[in-house]
C-alpha cells in the first residue's frame, strides 16, 4: 500500500504543487512555500511524522501571507485525506505531548471524517518569522477541514513564540504518525462501529 497523494491547487492567489507520502521515509524533503519560517515548520512536521513531503507554493505574498498559509493547509489536508483512502486498517487515533525548551504542546487527533479544530494557544509575540501567529490557526483550520479530522491543539506553556509553534508542529506530526499507522490486529477493517470514516 503506497498511501501517497499528489495535489495541484491553482487559484488567482496561490499555485501549489504537493506530494505527500504517509509511509516511513528517510529521504530529504523539498519544501518551498515562499515563507522561510513556514518551510522550517513543515520540515519539522515531515521529519517527525516520518512523512515524505515535497512542496512548492507561489503565493501573493505582496498582499500578505494569509492566502498562502490557508491554501497550504487546504492542500496538505486534501493530500492527507487522499492518501488515506477509505482508512482501512489505520489506528485512527493519535496523541503527543511534546516539549520544546520552555514550551509544551499537547496534540490529539481522531481521523474521524468529521472536521473539528479545538485551538487553545497563546503566544508572547504577535508574529514569528514575519508571519502573524493568527495565520497558524488559519493553517490548522484549513488542514483540519480538508483532512476531515478532529484535531485538538493545546499549548500548555510557551516561553517563546518560535518554540511554541515548533512544539505544535512536531506534536501534530507525531500524533498524525500514530493515527495513520496500520494496526495489524484490525486485519484491514475500518476502525469504526459504523463501518465508515467519512
Amino acid at each position: 500500500m503506497q498511501r501517497t497523494a499528489m495535489i495541484e491547487r491553482n487559484t488567482k492567489e496561490t499555485h501549489i504543487s504537493l506530494t505527500l507520502g504517509l509511509q516511513s521515509y528517510s529521504a530529504e524533503n523539498q519544501i518551498d512555500s515562499g515563507l522561510p519560517f513556514m518551510d522550517h515548520m513543515l520540515e519539522a512536521f515531515a521529519k517527525h511524522g516520518k512523512f515524505k513531503l515535497n512542496l512548492t507554493c507561489k503565493g501573493d505574498l505582496q498582499v500578505d501571507a494569509h492566502h498562502t498559509m490557508e491554501d497550504l493547509g487546504i492542500a496538505l489536508g486534501q493530500a492527507c485525506k487522499q492518501a488515506l483512502g477509505d482508512k482501512r486498517g489505520i489506528t485512527r487515533f493519535g496523541a503527543c505531548i511534546l516539549p520544546m525548551d520552555g514550551s509544551l504542546a499537547r496534540v490529539t487527533i481522531d481521523l474521524s471524517g468529521r472536521p473539528c479544530l479545538v485551538w487553545q494557544a497563546e503566544f508572547p509575540e504577535w508574529q514569528a518569522g514575519g508571519i502573524s501567529v493568527s495565520l497558524f490557526k488559519e493553517f490548522f483550520q484549513a488542514l483540519t477541514n480538508n483532512a476531515a479530522m478532529n484535531l485538538h491543539v493545546d499549548l500548555l506553556r510557551c516561553d517563546e513564540t518560535h518554540h511554541g509553534l515548533e512544539a505544535i508542529f512536531k506534536a501534530t506530526a507525531r500524533a498524525l504518525r500514530q493515527a495513520v499507522e496500520l494496526d495489524p490486529e484490525l486485519e484491514g477493517q475500518i476502525p469504526s462501529s459504523k463501518g465508515v470514516l467519512e
